[in-house]
């Protein structure tokens, strides 16, 4: 059975990726969108560009995965395309893991263009294995978060002004264009809240000179959120069925 969850789980990804994500919308706002927001900041003070590399990546990664996951489910529930997947033998949960993971390999390709490109134009030395242990679990987080909360509405249109609320409180609260650090204490609480904080943390340590164990603890968290949107994720998406 695992098998053929994992050959399901396969092919509903691939077929997302060439049916929704290699399109030039869910490009231009997975890539486009970040971009042209850091360089906004980078016109009113370039000396400080570097520092915003590690919050490019992350609205890189918020951006691109989620552009398109909170359309794909519903999308298909209307015209009842899922109900067709769901007569394969495989279980439900990988129906909807398949779903996540063809968010997931877009905003790998996404993250990949744009810290490939920051690192050749600015001269940059990243850690590696630290970009790669924070970027990975931050792809299924988001992507999963896009489809939690499409799953608690029914229209396409309303998964997406949804999804406006956490992804700019996000952009605003964890670190991406302003310091956590000189935030009111209130505030500062509340972004450890949230998981694109420790995706900035993470995406920071990777591009700081010193090595630090810290990376480990905020991959266990980004770890623990992809957790706490999935397992409703999937309560939710078997609820849809019965």
């Amino acid at each position: 059975m695992w098998r053929d969850n994992l050959r399901g789980i396969y092919y509903i990804a691939l077929k997302d990726l060439k049916t929704y994500y290699l399109k030039g919308s869910a490009v231009s706002w997975g890539i486009v969108f970040p971009i042209t927001w850091i360089l906004a900041f980078y016109l009113r003070n370039p000396q400080d560009f570097k520092e915003l590399v590690p919050g490019l990546i992350a609205m890189t990664i918020l951006f691109s995965t989620t552009a398109t996951e909170t359309v794909v489910i519903n999308f298909e529930l209307r015209l009842g395309s899922l109900e067709r997947l769901l007569l394969a033998p495989i279980d439900i949960s990988a129906v909807l893991l398949g779903k996540v993971l063809g968010g997931v390999v877009f905003g790998f390709v996404m993250t990949a263009v744009a810290t490939i490109g920051s690192v050749v134009m600015l001269g940059l030395h990243p850690n590696v294995l630290y970009l790669i242990i924070i970027i990975i679990p931050s792809l299924f987080v988001f992507s999963s978060l896009g489809a939690f909360l499409c799953l608690t509405v029914r229209e396409v249109f309303e998964a997406q002004t949804l999804l406006n609320l956490p992804r700019f409180l996000m952009v605003f609260l964890s670190g991406v264009i302003y310091p956590i650090s000189k935030m009111p204490l209130a505030l500062q609480y509340f972004s450890y809240l949230l998981p694109l904080t420790y995706t900035v943390y993470g995406l920071q340590l990777s591009f700081s000179a010193a090595s630090s164990k810290m990376v480990f603890l905020y991959t266990l968290i980004l770890t623990s959120f992809f957790m706490i949107f999935t397992v409703p994720a999937v309560m939710l998406f078997r609820k849809k069925f019965e």
